[in-house]
């Protein structure tokens, strides 16, 4: 059973701290940590964290994970609740920046920020490696996936894990160490996990685009089947929507990718409107796009889908056997 990743953070951000709490530092720290703080070696932003933009972004996605899981309540659709978890945790590390903003020298409060900020999103993708399984089996179109959607969800699910894992190490390496080859050594794993993270992430939206390619093409009946229904309830606006989402995810997973190859005290890392506006924008817009179009309102759980198709198989056989009869 998959158990979404920021679930674990936890026990990751109990090993960061433990380990953040056997080091001490030597360096002078400033008798006033709001003069200068892109100068400061104590404040790990470089920069005061804003308040008024902090509020935003955090009532922002915490609105969309109460509105998500109003969303299960009322469409069902439990197979997003990765997602839903993950943009509450997402909140939770965005809501840490007004701790940052009172007090940016703490490194506590900035690993459980970092933490929670940048792993959450892994649960943003397990959610859509879940979603395409799910679609492909309401449309009965799994034979033009690339690959089997038990299969999808297994093997992406796995690499999302490994990454996660990877990404969580090489973070609580960075944050927590004071002596600069164990932070190199940590933002070099955590680059990793980065990457691999993109990588995977961009192949199975490749997968995606190729499977709608193929319904397309092959199955134009099924494709079109909605077409009498309003464009908002039609399943290609599901899909439309996921394809928005993917690239909101893949926008972010590059940025953080730049970032991190720059390093932590890098452009992109110490600067609060590229962490706005390449990170928590276009996850918020990944997730958010989805309320309109929540996925339970187009995909029904798997009983009811065994009833329709049952139903039918029924109906068959009660009209061969009545064309049978009317034959004899």
């Amino acid at each position: 059973m998959y158990h979404p990743p920021s679930l674990r953070l936890l026990w990751i951000l109990s090993i960061a701290v433990s380990v953040l709490a056997t080091q001490k530092t030597t360096l002078p720290r400033p008798a006033d940590p709001f003069a200068d703080p892109r100068d400061d070696p104590y404040n790990p932003l470089r920069y005061i964290a804003s308040n008024t933009l902090t509020a935003i972004a955090f009532s922002l996605v915490l609105f969309v994970a109460i509105a998500q899981s109003m969303c299960i309540w009322k469409w069902g659709g439990k197979f997003m609740l990765s997602m839903t978890i993950g943009a509450y945790t997402f909140a939770f590390g965005i809501g840490t920046r007004f701790g940052l903003h009172s007090h940016p020298e703490s490194k506590g409060i900035y690993i459980v920020e970092y933490l929670f900020v940048v792993l959450s999103p892994c649960a943003f993708i397990a959610a859509e490696y879940v979603l395409l399984g799910r679609l492909a089996r309401y449309l009965r179109c799994d034979n033009y996936l690339l690959v089997t959607p038990r299969r999808i969800t297994l093997t992406f699910i796995s690499s999302d894990i490994t990454t996660f894992l990877i990404q969580a190490i090489g973070g609580a390496m960075s944050i927590s160490a004071n002596d600069e080859p164990l932070a190199l050594a940590g933002s070099r794993v955590f680059l990793t996990g980065l990457a691999l993270q993109l990588l995977s992430f961009l192949v199975f939206t490749c997968i995606f685009l190729v499977f709608l390619y193929r319904v397309r093409r092959y199955q134009h009946v099924i494709y079109m089947k909605d077409q009498t229904l309003v464009w908002y309830k039609d399943w290609r606006a599901l899909a439309g929507i996921m394809i928005v989402s993917c690239i909101g995810i893949l926008i972010r997973s590059v940025y953080r990718t730049i970032e991190l190859s720059e390093g932590f005290q890098g452009r992109l890392a110490t600067s609060e409107p590229f962490f706005y506006g390449l990170d928590t924008l276009p996850l918020f817009i990944a997730i958010v796009v989805y309320l309109p179009f929540w996925p339970g309102r187009f995909i029904p759980p798997f009983t009811e889908l065994a009833e329709k198709e049952n139903l039918g198989e029924e109906e068959k056989r009660n009209s061969s056997q009545g064309t049978v009869v009317e034959q004899s």
